[in-house]
């Protein structure tokens, strides 16, 4: 059960792959985290990661699936999904190619979409801990106390990139860079498109339909 997640900013990708890979037992890998990662662990595409960080330049994409191969071999065979990447359609390329030469593949692929509407009150809403890093929202999921976080009782504040003028640029970028990405993957055997625009709990059980079938 090897995944690929994929689809807007805020369409929930992280929250419900992060549920789907406990429940499934299977790597959740978030581009995000493994960046952090491997840059922190000195790994050899970590440390290739940091000299581009470090000048303040975008890490290629040949690192980046460097990262991600890294971390799958590191799970000893263990089921893996994917949240975060690809992007766009090169690093889509770039993926295929490794999974090949490692004798793997992706056996569900699944867009998750949204109405730009619902991804606007979803994104605007969000609040992070600073000191935990856990994630609460106005609306859908709000602290106990206002401002504080119920695991650690640290800070919650919101992201710069959860602005809405910020938001609607990274929904323009969304748009122009990684949208083709439904044109790539919607032929291959294993995609499915979910309506990721409901509730939480309807969200995540089209998605356990979708992956189990």
């Amino acid at each position: 059960m090897n995944l690929i997640l994929f689809g807007p900013p805020g369409v929930g990708k992280g929250t419900q792959g992060s549920r789907l890979s406990t429940e499934f037992n299977v790597a959740h890998l978030a581009m995000g985290d493994i960046l952090r990662a491997a840059v922190r662990d000195a790994t050899a595409a970590g440390l290739q990661a940091r000299q581009y960080m470090d000048a303040g330049q975008l890490v290629p994409d040949a690192v980046v699936v460097a990262m991600i191969e890294e971390r799958i071999l590191a799970g000893n065979g263990q089921d893996f999904l994917l949240d975060g990447f690809p992007r766009n359609v090169a690093q889509a390329e770039a993926l295929d190619a490794m999974l090949a030469k490692n004798g793997l593949s992706i056996g569900r692929i699944v867009f998750m979409d949204a109405p730009e509407e619902s991804l606007l009150k979803r994104l605007c809403g969000r609040l992070i801990c600073r000191a935990c890093g856990f994630g609460f929202h106005r609306q859908y999921s709000p602290p106990l106390k206002a401002g504080c976080c119920d695991r650690c009782g640290g800070e919650l504040y919101q992201r710069d990139d959860d602005r809405e003028d910020v938001i609607a640029n990274r929904l323009e970028v969304y748009n122009e860079q990684t949208a083709p990405l439904l044109e790539f993957y919607q032929h291959r055997n294993g995609f499915l498109k979910i309506d990721a625009g409901g509730e939480m709990e309807a969200v995540y059980a089209a998605l356990k339909e979708a992956v189990s079938n």
